[in-house]
């Protein structure tokens, strides 16, 4: 009985045991596709990995590359402002240059004048010309058309100024005053420009005076018989007809006008020299204002004719040092004697 007892113990304390246990739920076993498709993920799972460590290096790389490009064009924009900047600076920059003496062929023309503001009332042709040989004065009018007066024309100068009619000529009034002036060896002869405000008055006419120079030996002559040199003082009226005064020289005392331009001979040909004195040009001219009158041309290239000329009877005087100053320079630029064609020479008696 005893063991029945116990026997049956047993039994009720097992299925109290089992009725206390939680119920177990019971798992699916996985099939062969899910299982091949979680080895298949965690299979790609590094490369994908991989994938995007090379797609992160390619990024960084294209982007070092784009840097990279950047700085370059950056530098070679900074480079080609600087050679641009460099070559600014070399144009602006004074050129030093060597200092060339210029060849200057003895008696070529030259057309400037220390003054600008007027135009030259000698004018000399650009065709080469001088006072002797192929290109002197027999020459002249086949150097250039423009000079064609030089040979066809009627009333030239300078002339033998002879049987002039004596007459009770109008005075020249002369209004000349103390003015700035500069000197130029134009090639051919010594040539003093002033400045503005020297006229002289005759026949009820004025002309302003723009330049003066000088020939030796003198180019007119009077009866025959010329003089050591000769000042031509050229003028010119509101019209631009012009008259020019003739002042014969011969050796004597030394001039003082004749000195102040000598004293301010240019060092070069063609290149003016200012002076730093004025000048009173009416010291220049004789007491005795008697004078001889004709028309005629200029006695250079392009030998215009229309020029009123006005020769002072009385000579002034010039120092044989002076005048072998001017000689040194040009011992002969004089034009030879034209033909007088009958014109009327007036004088004064």
């Amino acid at each position: 009985m005893r063991a029945r007892l116990i026997l049956l113990s047993l039994v009720l304390f097992n299925v109290n045991a089992q009725a206390n246990d939680p119920v177990t739920k019971l798992v699916k076993p996985a099939s062969a596709k899910e299982e091949a498709s979680t080895q298949s993920k965690d299979e790609l799972k590094p490369i994908k990995e991989l994938k995007n460590s090379r797609e992160t290096k390619s990024g960084e790389l294209s982007r070092q590359k784009e840097a990279q490009a950047a700085d370059e064009l950056a530098l070679k924009i900074a480079e080609r402002l600087a050679a641009i900047r460099k070559e600014k600076e070399d144009v602006s920059k004074p050129v030093n240059r060597p200092y060339v003496r210029p060849y200057t062929i003895p008696g070529r023309a030259a057309s400037s004048t220390s003054d600008k503001t007027k135009k030259s009332t000698h004018p000399i042709d650009a065709a080469h010309w001088s006072y002797e040989g192929e290109t002197g004065p027999l020459s002249w009018g086949k150097l250039s058309t423009a000079n064609s007066k030089c040979d066809l024309g009627e009333r030239q100068s300078p002339i033998d100024i002879r049987d002039g009619i004596k007459l009770d000529l109008d005075s020249i009034n002369f209004d000349y005053k103390s003015v700035q002036f500069s000197v130029l060896d134009n090639g051919h002869t010594i040539q003093l420009t002033p400045s503005a405000g020297n006229y002289l008055n005759v026949s009820g006419k004025t002309y302003e005076m723009q330049q003066m120079h000088f020939h030796r030996p003198s180019e007119e002559r009077i009866n025959g018989k010329g003089a050591e040199m000769v000042a031509h003082l050229v003028h010119k009226d509101r019209d631009g007809k012009l008259a020019v005064l003739a002042i014969l020289m011969e050796v004597g005392e030394s001039n003082k006008i004749i000195q102040q331009v000598w004293n301010n001979l240019p060092l070069e040909k063609h290149e003016a020299t200012k002076a730093l004195s004025n000048i009173d040009l009416g010291e220049l001219i004789p007491a005795r204002r008697d004078y001889y009158t004709y028309m005629g041309s200029l006695t250079t290239p392009p030998c215009s004719e229309g020029v009123l000329w006005l020769v002072m009877k009385e000579p002034i005087g010039i120092s044989a040092e002076q005048l072998a100053i001017f000689a040194r320079l040009y011992p002969m630029n004089a034009r030879p004697l034209q033909k007088s064609s009958g014109r009327i020479i007036k004088e004064s008696r």
